[in-house]
């Protein structure tokens, strides 16, 4: 396709995207009317808050409301958005559309906190949270809003998932449905963290959730640093250790909050929401992604506790073939990078899943199509959709994988008893990148099903892969990696990735970009860091001791994905994943935000696979 015909293309695409936009905002004006209000918590704190109401008022309608960090901008009163709520669907049925600056943010007093801890219990009007400020604000609400049902909905993707999610403890009696959708669960796991590890790539945009504003504002008042090249790979290797980065964040409260607290101490833990996920009165549904970089823990994990903790609270988890949030933005082909998954699958979530929840507690709409499965499961090699009673399934088995010699992965133990092992030197100066083409941006969603084949041809990356599967597997539900390893320093991460390897003859898509064929394709399915010295606990690190052969966990995030009859299926273990994740010194030092150069040294990795010292997958398998 020629570049004059492309660009036309794109700028015929933007036109019409535009005028839809318009078409839309022009609807919301006609049929919406909207008021600005200053709602006032507890602690005497004003929160920013617009309302759309249906201007039909022959009937009354539920309130659904989103509360969010970003702005629930345009502001001024004669100033429409593009789009209300969570879908046009919602739209059309109508709902009393609810956006709110949170504590701190945009036109909202107050001081920001990108976690705010729960408060269990609130003994006084000075003790707030997120959860109260939600009270406060459906409070106020009900009693200001006119036409209203009496029903509350609450619902958010990323952060705004992480207010829905606070927004159901302790919660409001009127707030009846909440779906927190790519929500943040804990930010040592989420986001910043991975197991322990600082995942780097965030640190571009660490300014938009560190600087505190000095008034209410309608125009942002952080910036992003500007490294001045494409190549963020080169950039942070230049950079060099974490420390030299402090001269740029002097300002920034939630920079210093990271470096000072490399371990998950008392001020992440307070600050973790799974833990208050107990008496949880409104229905929830948990939405995410299985190709999500940003916010994959949250979802499986806030459905989990919900589930272990509310045995009589509606809770339904919905997880599908998304990197972050694509279910809310994308329509048509759904593709995460180079893997295309299917036709319209964004489009039936927003209207047969997303909408029968709200309307079925909302609007009481009580026809039996309309209540959900307990899960509803996308499988990402399949490329369709599962309902199941459990997640995960009970019919799933476990199933243990054994790194063998000769590079072989097997169900079969080793027999050898000798020490066998196969080692890698892992090189600081020259750490294995997350993918083969690194983009200038902060968190690398394509990366999660990119092609594996250049980090297979590393000698620092350990290679273990089936036969070509002579019938289908499919794995339903998180992943154990039970390492036995030993090195020559005191200090490493390691990271585990599954990966299915397509066969040669395997068809590209319109999303596989013109330097990749799809045959012999190595997509990342699962993949995970722990950060070595947190190998026993989080909260205390402890050095390794060189030469000592040393077990070492990663737990891997649920996957429902089927590997094809033909396929292959391959395990990568290595010790570095730059710059996605910060660099290891690979000596221990007590907090590596303060490691100095000389601290960062090769060191050798050995990896065992004998049946003295077996090196196990545990996958959970269903028939």
């Amino acid at each position: 396709m020629s570049r004059i015909i492309l660009t036309a293309l794109v700028s015929l695409f933007f036109a019409s995207f535009s005028f839809a936009q318009e078409e839309i905002a022009e609807h919301i004006k006609k049929n919406y009317s909207k008021k600005e209000y200053q709602i006032t918590m507890r602690d005497g704190v004003k929160l920013f808050t617009t309302v759309y109401s249906p201007k039909d008022t022959s009937q009354t309608y539920p309130i659904l409301m989103i509360r969010t960090p970003y702005s629930c901008r345009p502001y001024g009163e004669d100033k429409y958005p593009s789009k209300l709520g969570p879908s046009k669907f919602l739209m059309q049925d109508g709902y009393i559309f609810v956006y709110q600056d949170v504590r701190g943010r945009w036109m909202s007093e107050g001081l920001y906190d990108n976690m705010r801890p729960i408060v269990p219990d609130k003994k006084s009007e000075k003790d707030i949270d997120e959860s109260s400020d939600t009270y406060d604000s459906i409070d106020w609400l009900l009693d200001n809003v006119k036409n209203h049902n009496g029903k509350v909905g609450q619902w958010g993707i990323s952060y705004p998932g992480f207010y829905a999610t606070t927004g159901a403890i302790d919660a409001h009696p009127a707030l009846k449905a909440s779906s927190p959708q790519a929500t943040i669960g804990d930010f040592y796991f989420d986001d910043f963290h991975h197991n322990g590890a600082y995942t780097l790539g965030y640190w571009i945009i660490t300014d938009l959730f560190g600087i505190q504003k000095e008034e209410p504002t309608t125009e942002s008042w952080y910036d992003f640093h500007n490294p001045g090249t494409p190549d963020f790979y080169d950039y942070f290797l230049d950079v060099g250790p974490l420390k030299n980065l402090d001269k740029y964040m002097e300002d920034n409260f939630f920079w210093q909050q990271i470096r000072n607290h490399p371990d998950y101490d008392e001020f992440w833990q307070e600050r973790g929401v799974i833990q208050h996920l107990s008496d949880i009165k409104p229905a929830m549904m948990i939405v995410g992604g299985w190709f999500d970089a940003e916010d994959l823990y949250g979802p499986l994990n806030t459905y989990k506790a919900i589930e272990k903790n509310n045995p009589n609270t509606y809770n339904t988890i919905v997880m599908g073939p998304w990197s972050h949030g694509d279910w809310g933005r994308r329509s048509g082909r759904q593709a995460v990078g180079n893997v295309f998954f299917g036709e319209g699958i964004n489009e039936f979530y927003r209207e047969h899943i997303e909408r029968n929840f709200f309307n079925y507690f909302l609007k009481d709409d009580f026809n039996g199509t309309n209540k959900l499965p307990e899960a509803y499961m996308f499988d990402t090699g399949r490329k369709h959709w599962s309902t199941f009673e459990t997640w995960p399934p009970k019919a799933a088995k476990k199933v243990i994988w054994y790194l063998k010699d000769d590079e072989k992965l097997s169900e079969t133990p080793p027999v050898k008893e000798d020490d066998e092992f196969t080692d890698f030197i892992s090189d600081p100066s020259r750490p294995v990148p997350y993918a083969m083409d690194i983009k200038p941006v902060y968190i690398p969603r394509k990366y999660m099903s990119d092609d594996q084949r250049f980090a297979s041809r590393r000698p620092d990356v350990l290679v273990f892969e089936t036969e070509p599967l002579e019938e289908e597997v499919t794995l339903a539900g998180d992943i154990l990696a039970q390492l036995k390893i030993s090195t020559t320093g005191t200090a490493a991460d390691w990271i585990v990735k599954v990966i299915d390897v397509y066969p040669g003859d395997h068809e590209d898509y319109e999303e596989t970009q013109d330097h990749i064929k799809m045959g012999g394709y190595q997509q990342l399915v699962r993949g995970e860091v722990l950060r070595g010295r947190y190998r026993n606990s989080f909260e205390k690190p402890v050095p390794f001791k060189p030469g000592k052969v040393t077990d070492v966990d990663i737990k891997l995030l649920d996957v429902y994905h089927t590997f094809k009859k033909g396929h292959k299926i391959m395990v990568h273990i290595q010790s570095s994943w730059f710059p996605y994740i910060d660099r290891n010194p690979q000596t221990f030092v007590p907090n590596i935000f303060d490691a100095k150069e000389e601290d960062f040294q090769r060191q050798t990795h050995k990896i065992y696979h004998s049946s003295k010292h077996a090196t196990t997958i545990e996958v959970k398998v269903l028939d």
